[in-house]
């Protein structure tokens, strides 16, 4: 049996209080894994930017509008 049919049929047997129960707790289990990936993302970035403060600006802002003729 897959995990996701063990699951459901698990969350059948329980009685419908806990079955509300459950759903709460499956909701704040996305949001926390929500949460952990954007901490990743944001832990990535920061990594991949990590000395660049230091380095030399290459363009001004006047390198990136746009000339027309």
């Amino acid at each position: 049996m897959v995990l996701n049919e063990k699951i459901q049929e698990c969350i059948r047997k329980l009685p419908e209080s806990l079955q509300e129960e459950m759903l709460d707790y499956l909701e704040f289990l996305l949001v926390k894994a929500q949460r952990e990936d954007n901490d990743w993302s944001s832990l990535a970035l920061a990594s991949a930017l990590h000395g660049m403060q230091n380095e030399p600006d290459l363009y001004t802002l006047s390198d990136l509008k746009v000339k027309y003729s």
